[in-house]
């Protein structure tokens, strides 16, 4: 079926002549359409139909695609998760991620892209499969994988690969390099941690930590910095005249100036070392992990095989985050200001950070009846409640 100059035709494909007949088979029962693409290369595409009008049909979305700069069907088969995943990483770099690692050898990767390689079964042998084949159902057998390791990987943890996996496929459909984005739906995650750390418990566990430690820790207690913030900090940037350090680079590039606490400064002044970095991470998960098991926040679970590689259950050093920011909302902070030390930019994260005890809510209430804002409620109730008994008498 051929239709007019430019508007591509449906054929059907014939092989050898039949010694015996001599009359030629089909290849497939199925139409297949013919068209032209912008770059002038012709395209030929089975329709997956042997019904005229539905091979039709298929026909016009077809060019209504290469109309609008779309990839040609043929192509998006030659794109494999190599591909997609090189897309990513470029992404990332164009748009300066600071969550953008690179690893001891060079290479460069993204939470959650190490399990999506191992699902692919990538290597630089392998490019993966193609990207026709990565579908909805792709999604659900990658969680169905994690959750059935042992031990099973977690909601969050598992929804850092999907995010990843989402993203290079909208980043090559934006590029015009596929057609359709597949759906890759999210795992619903627990609830945000609430962990946070009163002072006497905080001081308990720096006790219990190597002393190269204790300054990173009492940084992250009472500044609420980020972790990787921290770590980038050099002699330069701290002013111990002045008690502050000055960020440079920040999760949200902009710079910021951190108030030091009295115990901090001293901490610090104590250091010989005035050139380089602050702060000294060194083993921090390990002996994290071992001072908060020793003191009661926290666990450590032993993974079968893994003898070195325990599993940790309790306080996290991201914790230390939320306790700085509800300190200094508890000490009348104003939280613009609280905010400007801790670098957050929006009110919703904040306002999960700013975690109140039942203790800071029954503090809070007393605060209220000392300065004597509920002892007037109070006795007008009470004498509302009189008046009606006289009024009923």
């Amino acid at each position: 079926m051929r239709r007019a100059k430019g508007e591509g035709s449906l054929l059907k494909i014939y092989g050898r002549k039949d010694p015996v007949t001599g009359v030629k088979k089909p290849v497939s029962e199925n139409w297949f359409a013919q068209y032209y693409g912008t770059d002038g290369r012709q395209h030929r595409v089975s329709t997956e139909t042997p019904v005229k009008q539905k091979a039709l049909a298929f026909l016009r979305k077809l060019m209504a695609d290469r109309d609008r700069g779309l990839a040609p069907i043929t192509d998006a088969r030659k794109i494999t998760y190599a591909d997609l995943r090189a897309g990513l990483l470029a992404s990332y770099v164009e748009r300066g991620n600071r969550s953008l690692a690179t690893r001891a050898d060079g290479e460069e990767t993204i939470a959650g892209l190490p399990q999506l390689d191992a699902f692919f079964k990538f290597d630089p042998k392998n490019p993966g499969p193609s990207v026709i084949h990565i579908t909805v159902d792709t999604g659900r057998e990658f969680v169905k994988a994690r959750q059935s390791e042992d031990p099973p990987a977690g909601s969050a943890v598992i929804n850092r690969s999907l995010a990843c996996l989402r993203r290079m496929l909208r980043i090559a459909h934006e590029d015009g390099k596929i057609q359709n984005v597949p759906v890759i739906r999210l795992l619903k995650e627990p609830a945000a941690r609430k962990g946070f750390l009163e002072l006497k418990k905080f001081e308990e566990l720096v006790g219990l930590l190597p002393t190269h430690l204790r300054p990173l820790i009492t940084f992250l207690y009472y500044d609420g910095v980020r972790l990787g913030e921290a770590l980038q900090v050099e002699w330069p940037q701290v002013d111990l005249e002045r008690r502050i350090i000055r960020l440079h680079e920040t999760k949200n590039d902009e710079p910021r100036v951190v108030p030091l606490p009295s115990v901090l400064v001293m901490l610090l002044t104590e250091i010989e070392r005035k050139s380089g970095r602050v702060f000294d991470g060194t083993n921090l998960r390990k002996e994290w992990m071992a001072a908060c098991a020793a003191c009661g926040l926290g666990r450590k679970i032993e993974v079968q095989g893994k003898p070195y590689d325990p599993r940790y259950e309790g306080l996290i050093v991201h914790d230390l985050r939320r306790s700085a920011v509800r300190n200094l909302v508890n000490a009348g902070v104003p939280e613009t200001v609280a905010m400007k030390i801790s670098g957050h930019k929006t009110r919703s994260v904040f306002d999960r950070y700013a975690i109140a005890s039942e203790a800071d809510l029954t503090k809070a209430m007393q605060r209220v009846e000392t300065n004597g804002l509920l002892g007037e409620s109070v006795v007008k109730v009470k004498a509302t409640g009189r008046s009606r008994k006289r009024l009923n008498n």
